[in-house]
């Protein structure tokens, strides 16, 4: 049967590469399997080649059968042909079916029609299907005919059989990379020193299951996704579902996913803008703001620059709530109220309770996320590494598609139960932390201290990491050991939103563990995080500092994960908004001081009958034409003057 997407695989490497051993763990989850042994039995002279054949029939578990097809390479199609849906086959290899094509027992042999025969029936294989074959073409043209007809043959059916197979991977070294991504399915790469961990995103891929151990739902839609309408008016009829349109739209492929990004330590995901945050504070310094200007928000402000690319950012319009349902069982919910986690999460989705009044307030898009459930930690893994991959790819998914819908701000948030327990053993293994520090008291319905429930959830944490003490400490370990289902979909939310530039606006224990967890995988991710209040949980004040997420506020607010977030909200666009809209100090060149010189009197002094020492202006050195012959008197009026020389009178 089809899983994660894909029916059938080819499977190509060089010489000890490591490509035999990852097809077969590839299959290795299927109850039984058939091997197709395409190559000849070792000569009697040839020692080295019949133990590399003894070596390969050592391997394979006793569950499996085996098919010999070396004395008819025409067999191979009819075995193909014949498989049902409920099989599963590994050939291994297409090189040594080549060989034997070609070998002159054969002939005459029509080669190209033979492989495109196989090419046609591999296309149509019912059965579960993995094919080996080596990659020749990487290597220098065979100096023999011989060769050269061996190359040619076998570079004509890795073609065929890749046109025909859902999914292509080339393994070198050990390692996975997949060439083709209509498939996705997470394996192990055994290799000569120990196993390597890989596993393959698929955009759009594979969904979540929902209880533990459950199956895969390969082509789960995503949940829905509703902006929650402002509560009626009083007098008004109350109850009523706010409306939402599901979200059907298809997930953007990034080339790094297309191509078949593997989602393991050390990826290299972007960063934000490092020069637009200094900008944009420095900016501040220059504003027309009365007192201290903007404080601590001065932050906010930073971080939004950066993540925007700009120095003047602009207020979050479009926001979306992740709200992960998802409960933990066993010690870690010690002192929940069964199905009290399920309720919130129907509550949200009504549009009813304080997550969704403060989403319709702020115009927020809401989105209830179904976890699968996790295992109790403290006996088990808490999930399958099959489930771990599901969840990071389904958490990538659910990031891209908010980013395709114009989300400009996601927010984290959780409802299960046992997740501050949880998180606080993720804190414990990723931190050194102590779990009686990182647990916070639990409260009963009636607000008292239930100190035994307290006690069982620390109880459950020291178990779990006394159970795992010699396991490793990689991310996907601590997700499957401890970590479950909710964290481990909030890590690959954090993943996908950062490949996409998109910030997240953390908000409780879970989205804080898993900005922990992503820092094995890519440390660009806690960038591109931001937190509004601690809530005074010690877990969240904890993970924070390991991170350096400096809290924004410090109004512990305890209205449940994502709802403390949208209460601060409001107060960070009005921030961003005063930021970008504010002009510039009139003494550094503001609007302000053009609109006030045309206003000003003018202090000018008057221009004087002739030049003096109060004069202001430039001195007029023409020589002032006299009413009569003598000096310009400046003082009181003289005496009239006769014309003809004469005084007056």
């Amino acid at each position: 049967m089809s899983v994660d997407g894909w029916n059938t695989v080819l499977v190509l490497g060089g010489t000890r590469s490591g490509k035999s051993e990852f097809a077969e763990s590839l299959v290795a989850d299927a109850p039984t399997v058939r091997y197709v042994a395409t190559a000849a039995d070792a000569p009697a002279d040839d020692a080295e080649w019949a133990a590399r054949l003894a070596a390969h029939r050592e391997r394979r578990p006793e569950t499996w059968t085996t098919e010999e097809t070396a004395a008819d390479p025409r067999r191979l199609a009819d075995v193909l042909a014949a498989a049902g849906p409920n099989e599963t086959l590994l050939v291994d290899d297409l090189g040594g079916w080549v060989t034997v094509l070609l070998d002159p027992a054969h002939q005459p042999a029509d080669d190209t029609a033979t492989i495109a025969e196989l090419a046609a029936v591999v296309r149509s294989c019912a059965a579960r299907l993995v094919l080996v074959s080596p990659e020749v073409g990487l290597s220098l043209v065979p100096t023999t005919p011989l060769g050269r007809a061996f190359t040619d043959a076998l570079g004509a059916a890795n073609r065929a059989v890749a046109d025909a197979c859902d999914a292509v991977v080339l393994v070198v070294a050990g390692q996975a990379a997949w060439l083709k991504p209509d498939a996705a399915h997470p394996a192990t790469v055994p290799a000569q020193a120990g196993p390597v961990q890989t596993g393959l995103t698929q955009t759009g891929a594979a969904g979540v299951p929902g209880g533990v151990g459950g199956p895969v739902a390969a082509s789960e839609p995503s949940p829905e996704v509703f902006t929650p309408t402002p509560p009626a008016a009083p007098d008004a009829a109350h109850g009523a579902e706010p409306t939402g349109t599901a979200w059907a739209a298809p997930t953007m492929a990034l080339p790094m996913v297309a191509t078949g990004l593997v989602i393991q330590p050390g990826m290299e995901l972007p960063m934000p803008d490092e020069y637009t945050g200094p900008q944009a504070i420095e900016r501040l310094a220059t504003l027309d703001v009365p007192g201290s200007g903007l404080g601590v928000l001065e932050r906010a402000v930073g971080f939004a620059a950066a993540t925007q690319g700009t120095p003047t950012p602009a207020p979050w319009g479009s926001v979306r709530v992740l709200l992960l349902h998802g409960d933990h069982l066993g010690g870690a919910a010690a002192g929940t109220v069964e199905g009290e986690s399920a309720r919130r999460a129907r509550q949200a989705r009504a549009g009813q309770g304080a997550l969704a009044r403060l989403a319709a307030e702020s115009d927020a898009e809401l989105q209830v996320v179904e976890a699968p459930s996790s295992a109790p930690m403290e006996a088990e893994p808490t999930l399958t590494g099959e489930q771990v991959e599901v969840a990071l790819r389904y958490g990538w998914r659910l990031a891209e598609e908010a980013a395709d819908a114009g989300v400009r701000l996601l927010v984290l948030g959780a409802c299960g139960a046992g997740t501050e327990a949880a998180a606080a053993a993720v804190l414990v293994a990723t931190a050194g932390a102590e779990a009686p520090a990182v647990l916070p008291r639990v409260l009963t319905d009636s607000g008292e201290i239930d100190d035994a429930a307290w006690m069982t959830r620390c109880a459950a944490v020291r178990d779990a990491l006394h159970r795992t003490r010699n396991s490793p400490r990689s991310a996907k370990d601590v997700l499957a050991e401890l970590g479950g289902g909710d964290i481990a979909v909030a890590t690959g939310v954090l993943l996908g939103a950062t490949a996409r530039r998109l910030p997240v606006m953390l908000d409780g224990p879970v989205g804080v563990a898993a900005a922990m967890v992503t820092r094995d995988l890519a440390g660009q991710a806690r960038h591109w995080c931001l937190l509004a209040d601690h809530g005074g949980h010690p877990a969240v004040r904890l993970g924070a500092d390991v991170l350096g997420l400096t809290p924004l506020l410090d109004l512990r607010l305890g209205l449940g994960e994502g709802a403390n977030a949208l209460a601060a909200l409001p107060l960070l666009r009005s921030v961003l908004a005063l930021a970008a809209a504010l002009p510039a100090h009139p003494s550094l060149g503001g609007g302000e001081d053009d609109e006030q010189d045309t206003d000003e009197p003018d202090f000018r002094e008057p221009e004087p009958a002739g030049p003096g020492p109060t004069s202001t202006d430039e001195p007029d050195f023409r020589e002032p034409e006299p009413a009569g012959p003598g000096p310009t008197s400046t003082g009181p009026e003289s005496e009239p003057v006769d014309p003809s020389g004469r005084r007056a009178g």
